[in-house]
């Protein structure tokens, strides 16, 4: 069984490694920032319809960007846009409209009509999918681990095509042996998405490592009962603060894998 080593400290032997995607295999920062601002600007387009004065538009501009994580720097790496599902982000939003003094069935049917429609418009400006770049090192980690025979996977909030289009996008899928998406049941963050996704792969889950970059992720896998938690933290402009993880991870190159036998020490 192979060996994962971080820096000098050798973690142990593992059968696999499930991965989160948004800020830990990818730079989603950019794709997200352009997300927020997108259904933040429906949103107050579609309130301005309604003729809303401009007091309430400030308060709803500012509700959905203290909703959605969206800063002045970026995003917040635990906010909402950076860690929870589309549908989350819905009903958050639809509970924001509610703060507007809407009803909650216009609320979430407004919710709706925006989220569709910035998805038809980034589909238009994005055809075969809003290009998003690997975070430094993480090729060569998936395909050192691969080589290694360690499992890889992906346990994402993402949908499995937006995955599946990142993973084709940068040529992944020889070294990705299964996902768990948001289109799976049950989702992330409970912990049967981690058993699930282990037993998809045929793994046992003490025998896997997780790797995140939020304690939603972390708390999951822990009391999914995994092998090993490790937090990944430069993936965002702020750097996550993490506490459920057991090590943390600064740069995928601190990170190897290895198939010799490790000296006990």
């Amino acid at each position: 069984m192979a060996h994962l080593k971080l820096k000098d400290r050798d973690l142990g032997s593992f059968q696999g490694v499930l991965f989160d995607k948004d800020g830990t295999l990818s730079h989603s920062e950019p794709r997200l920032i352009e997300l927020a601002d997108a259904r933040i600007n429906e949103a107050l387009r579609r309130f301005r319809l309604r003729s809303a004065s401009s007091t309430v538009l400030r308060e709803l501009e500012d509700l959905l960007a203290r909703t959605y994580g969206r800063c002045r720097e970026g995003i917040i790496p635990d906010g909402t846009l950076a860690v929870a599902s589309r549908h989350h982000n819905l009903l958050s939003t639809a509970t924001v409209f509610c703060q507007m003094n809407l009803s909650w069935p216009q609320s979430l049917l407004l919710a709706e009509e925006v989220f569709d429609h910035v998805d038809a418009c980034q589909q238009s400006l994005h055809p075969g999918g809003h290009p998003i770049d690997l975070l430094p090192d993480a090729a060569r980690l998936l395909r050192e681990l691969a080589g290694a025979g360690i499992l890889c996977a992906v346990i994402s909030n993402d949908t499995t095509a937006g995955i599946e289009a990142f993973l084709n996008q940068h040529q992944l899928n020889d070294c990705i042996s299964g996902l768990w998406s948001a289109d799976h049941l049950p989702a992330k963050p409970d912990p049967g998405a981690v058993r699930g996704l282990c037993g998809q792969l045929n793994l046992a889950v003490d025998h896997c490592a997780l790797i995140g970059d939020a304690d939603t992720d972390l708390t999951m896998a822990r009391q999914a009962g995994i092998g090993l938690t490790l937090g990944y933290v430069a993936g965002w402009h702020r750097e996550p603060a993490l506490t459920a993880h057991e090590l943390l991870i600064s740069h995928w190159c601190e990170l190897t894998a290895t198939t010799h036998e490790m000296s006990e020490t």
